[in-house]
């Protein structure tokens, strides 16, 4: 069962790293101007992390179904889901932040454009309007995103109090079997003593009895048959 702990303690840790690092990069993303490498390049270590978030997660999985005890098992299955739904969230916010970020790359490369020679003529294709408007999606975006990754923060701290929580009732229930156990022994020790006084208690009033028995016989001997 120790051994079982630390694994589980070493899953949730590394979970929580991974965790940690695709919030930053999401980010990043959300902050990416520009090139479409640099964006494409921030992308491609989120999806690593992802993968790697995702075989953690399925490892804590295999942890818990290995689990003994059922109330083990469905404790580390929450768990399991929990994290599930965090790796969720990071992937809409994830989505989310290339949008905006797509969006503002698009937004800068046109209005670069319009300063260039053929201002003019991008002028006509592109309003005062639609930037407004760009401008103001890409801001609704990022709001939204900001609000997703504070919530996404405080629901890390609740996990992170929640695993803690978890590991400190694991280790009372551990010290609690431990007592238990110790006490059944105790008993056992105890239930094979009574038993073996038992045992010497019917021997001793068997040798009284045989002694008393003996002696009766030995007075009406003497009596009865005083010339033997």
């Amino acid at each position: 069962m120790a051994a079982s702990d630390v694994h589980v303690r070493m899953c949730e840790q590394e979970i929580l790293k991974y965790d940690l690092e695709i919030k930053a990069l999401i980010q990043d993303v959300m902050e990416c101007s520009g090139p479409e490498s640099k964006l494409t390049e921030i992308n491609t270590d989120v999806k690593k992390s992802l993968h790697s978030l995702r075989l953690r997660i399925q490892n804590l999985e295999q942890v818990a179904l290995e689990q003994a005890r059922e109330s083990d098992k469905q404790a580390l299955l929450s768990r399991v889901e929990g994290h599930r739904k965090q790796m969720l969230s990071n992937q809409t916010a994830w989505r989310k932040a290339n949008l905006a970020s797509k969006l503002s790359i698009d937004s800068m490369e046109k209005q670069a454009l319009l300063n260039g020679d053929n201002g003019a003529v991008r002028q006509r294709k592109l309003t005062k309007e639609d930037l407004a408007q760009t401008s103001s999606t890409i801001t609704e975006n990022l709001m939204s995103i900001s609000r997703m990754m504070a919530q996404q923060v405080e629901q890390s701290q609740e996990t992170i109090t929640t695993l803690a929580n978890s590991s400190r009732t694991i280790q009372e229930t551990n010290e609690e079997f431990k007592t238990m156990t110790g006490t059944i022994q105790l008993g056992r020790k105890l239930i094979t003593k009574y038993n073996r006084r038992e045992l010497t208690d019917k021997l001793l009033i068997f040798l009284a009895l045989a002694l008393f028995l003996a002696t009766v016989l030995y007075i009406l001997k003497k009596r009865l048959f005083p010339f033997l």
